[in-house]
């Protein structure tokens, strides 16, 4: 068994060494059908050579047994990307008159591959029909001689004419565009000026070197040669399909490993690139503002990781430009997808282009999705899901963990693209990135089994399980902390998260249903009374240690001993100052948990945060309190009088603030008491307060309570619930873009950024929680539970 884990813990070693290496070289595949295309140009001064002799080498030297170019491990389903590729090549070779056995071999694989050029269930590369064809007019200006029936080339002839007319309707621009990509198939019939105003500042076209190889054939553009020139010298003499192609697999590749659970291995890796895209962003690279996939990648994870980026540059992808463009004309799933994932990153009241962005993506996903059929997309099945992901759980109620799962069950190890021909990165759908995942995801999952068994033994131990009245949702309350407080090191705040969500739990239901007013006085007032207790615990340590040093004397140190017996450890005698068995039970296991989490934070933050606990336990109680006399009097506050009380009653605070201190950073007096802390922690209470009162309001009704909700109607604000859930709804997104913009500021910040972003994740339990039911209702979280604690992954492919 040792020599199994040690292993496994060397193979994760491994892959975690060849991803740190993706970071700096980005492997990209040649394209044979590219390479074709540029030993296809001729010489500037002399037209009757090749210009980029070296390709044509790289054609002779790198046929394939079956007489085919392409991919050495092919997928049965590329045969028609295989026959592009092979075409080209022979055409290349016929150009300039080498290789006759090489292209008698590739026309041979053409022949008795030829009916894949017809079978629907291929994958297609872009623009096959009209390439393909114009490949085979170009085969007899070569006098080359195609081992093809008459009537299988006139009905490719027909379906390009087919094709060509279905271009003219509609999306004239995004058509032209898509015209102009496939040059090379429409030769010398196509309109080159209009290609031209393609033309990229690198001098590419499409930044496709087969579109720029035909255009310089055509043309002799120098921009074209010089763009050509500076691809062989990077690459040698075999080319790829999509230069430059480095900045997006890098993004790319740092978006999978976030989403697998996987970045806190690579933390150096991804800040130093992203330092790299940001610089590229403010100089205005054309890499990122001319690709929207690229373009709204980029924005999203800057934006997230603290960068100050603005949304205007995605006002270039807006819908009307999208789909005049060769991705809007091909309904681009991916670039769309990753528009709509920019769009939710609003964090301003005036970013409208990220608002309309949303709108149209939305839809557009939506519209895809209910299409019977994606057939461009060789993985469907994938993208399908991730979209759905993405519509289903936006990301503000995603917890991680969930995610990470979610992303690593539907990993597709598959990292072949479909352009013009097929091509594939190492960085892109790795499958280390996913070897790595599954490992990262059970080994943290066994910690979370056994703080998870720890906090069983503790609500028995503290007789939880004992009060009738209480729901026991200890399932729920750490499993909100295991999907999103992750990281195996951050055990104590796990811990302190769940405890006090089920205290805060049990003490609600108290409130509620449980306790007599007496009780609720009482739990109260013993609080209070233990706020005090740390003084003077100081002083009876102080006086020990005094009589320690004098003598010895037993008699003082058997005082002070005794005082801190069972019977007065909360700095009142339970036994006495306790009105019932359930008021002891509660006071208990609240004191002890404040005590536990004093003592901790010592470790780490050097000093002891009791005092301020207990506040927080009082401001919580005391709020419960408000409630239960405007309940017994009949009151009617105002929605602001229950909204600020109703923003600490709804019991976040316990949950939140005290595991703040162990996540890391040093959290002084003057961070807890700034109007930055106190904001963050009302803007996400508020959020939580207000879609509570949306789910609940007509049980609550019914029960004769009052909530945001039914408080509007009394206003007179509304008239119909449609309206007020309307009004609260816009309420809950100006609350949540204003804690996400707080939570990603740098600049005037004084609360750390790993403390910031627990309100962040408590704000996505809340709206996760709050979707369909009233928090603890839905029985689909219960498979949540299982999916984050307690059932490991098992790939069959790993």
């Amino acid at each position: 068994m040792e020599m199994m884990i040690r292993l496994i813990m060397q193979c994760v070693q491994d892959a975690k060494e060849r991803i740190k290496k993706m970071f700096d070289h980005i492997e990209l595949s040649v394209s044979s059908y590219d390479t074709a295309w540029v030993a296809m140009v001729p010489a500037p001064t002399s037209p009757h050579n090749p210009c980029f002799p070296g390709c044509l080498n790289w054609l002779l030297d790198n046929q394939l047994f079956d007489g085919s170019w392409g991919p050495s491990h092919r997928d049965p389903l590329l045969t028609k990307d295989a026959l592009s590729s092979t075409l080209a090549c022979v055409l290349a070779l016929r150009r300039w008159g080498v290789g006759e056995e090489h292209m008698i071999k590739g026309l041979r694989f053409i022949e008795s591959n030829f009916a894949s050029v017809s079978d629907e269930n291929q994958y297609t590369p872009v623009g096959f029909d009209i390439i393909f064809s114009g490949m085979i007019e170009y085969a007899k200006d070569l006098n080359l001689n195609l081992p093809l029936r008459s009537t299988d080339i006139d009905a490719l002839f027909r379906k390009r004419d087919l094709e060509l007319r279905s271009c003219q309707g509609g999306n004239s621009k995004g058509r032209e565009a898509y015209l102009a990509y496939v040059s090379e198939g429409i030769g010398k019939h196509q309109d080159w000026g209009m290609v031209m105003k393609y033309q990229q500042k690198n001098g590419s076209l499409f930044n496709s070197p087969s579109t720029t190889a035909a255009a310089l054939a055509h043309l002799q553009n120098a921009s074209c040669l010089c763009y050509l020139n500076a691809l062989l010298e990077k690459f040698g003499n075999g080319v790829p399909t999509l230069h430059p192609f480095h900045l997006y697999p890098r993004l790319r590749m740092v978006e999978t490993i976030e989403s697998l659970g996987i970045s806190q291995h690579f933390r150096k890796e991804i800040a130093i690139l992203l330092e790299e895209v940001y610089r590229c962003w403010l100089q205005g690279e054309e890499e990122i503002f001319s690709d929207p996939a690229t373009c709204a990648l980029a924005f999203r994870i800057l934006r997230v990781n603290g960068y100050d980026v603005s949304a205007e540059p995605l006002a270039g992808f807006a819908e009307e430009h999208f789909f005049s463009s060769l991705g809007g004309y091909l309904k681009d799933l991916d670039a769309a997808l990753e528009l709509f994932r920019a769009s939710q990153m609003i964090i301003h009241p005036d970013e409208q282009v990220l608002k309309k962005q949303n709108s149209w993506t939305t839809r557009f996903l939506k519209q895809e999705l209910s299409k019977s059929s994606i057939c461009a997309y060789k993985r469907k099945e994938y993208i399908v899901q991730k979209v759905n992901d993405a519509l289903e759980f936006p990301h503000y109620a995603s917890l991680e963990r969930l995610l990470h799962r979610r992303n690593i069950v539907n990993y597709a190890v598959d990292n072949m693209r479909m352009l013009k021909t097929s091509f594939c990165s190492s960085s892109i759908d790795n499958k280390d990135f996913l070897r790595l995942a599954v490992e990262d995801f059970n080994a943290c999952q066994s910690i979370y089994r056994e703080e998870f068994k720890q906090l069983e033994r503790w609500l028995q131990n503290k007789r939880l399980d004992k009060l009738k009245f209480a729901r026991q949702k200890l399932a729920y309350c750490y499993f909100s902390a295991a999907a999103t407080i992750f990281s195996p090191e951050l055990a104590d705040a796990r811990i302190s998260w769940a405890k006090n969500g089920v205290l805060t739990t049990v003490v609600d239901d108290f409130f509620d249903v449980g306790g007599s007013e007496d009780e609720l006085l009482n739990l109260i007032q013993l609080v209070e009374k233990y706020s005090f207790f740390p003084l003077y615990s100081l002083f009876m340590g102080l006086l020990l240690v005094y009589n320690f040093c004098n003598s010895f004397n037993k008699f003082a140190c058997d005082k002070v001993m005794a005082y801190k017996k069972t019977k007065h450890r909360h700095g009142v005698d339970v036994s006495i100052h306790c009105c019932s068995e359930e008021v002891e039970i509660l006071f208990s296991a609240i004191h002890s948990t404040i005590s536990e989490i004093g003592e901790k934070a010592i470790a780490w933050q050097g000093r002891n945060v009791t005092t301020h606990v207990t506040e927080i336990w009082l401001d919580l109680l005391r709020s419960m309190w408000q409630e239960a006399l405007w309940l017994k009097n009949k009151s009617v506050p105002t929605v602001d009088e229950y909204m600020t009380n109703g923003y600490v009653s709804f019991a976040l605070g316990p949950i939140i603030l005290p595991a703040l201190y162990f996540v890391g950073p040093h959290l002084s007096e003057v961070v807890v008491k700034s109007p930055e802390y106190n904001l963050l922690f009302k803007l996400v209470s508020t959020c939580g307060r207000l879609l509570n009162d949306i789910q609940t309001f007509k049980r609550e009704s019914m029960e004769g309570k009052l909530n945001a909700v039914s408080l509007h109607f009394i206003d007179g604000t509304r008239a119909f619930t449609e309206d007020v859930n309307e009004e609260i709804k816009h309420l809950i997104d100006d609350r949540r873009r204003e804690l996400l913009r707080l939570v990603l500021q740098e600049k005037d910040s004084i609360v750390p950024r790993a403390c910031k972003e627990l309100f962040w994740k408590m704000t996505k339990i809340v709206h996760l929680f709050y979707m369909k039911d009233d928090g603890f209702t839905s029985h689909e979280l219960m498979n949540a539970v299982n999916a984050v604690i307690h059932d490991p992954i098992i790939l069959d492919e790993l």
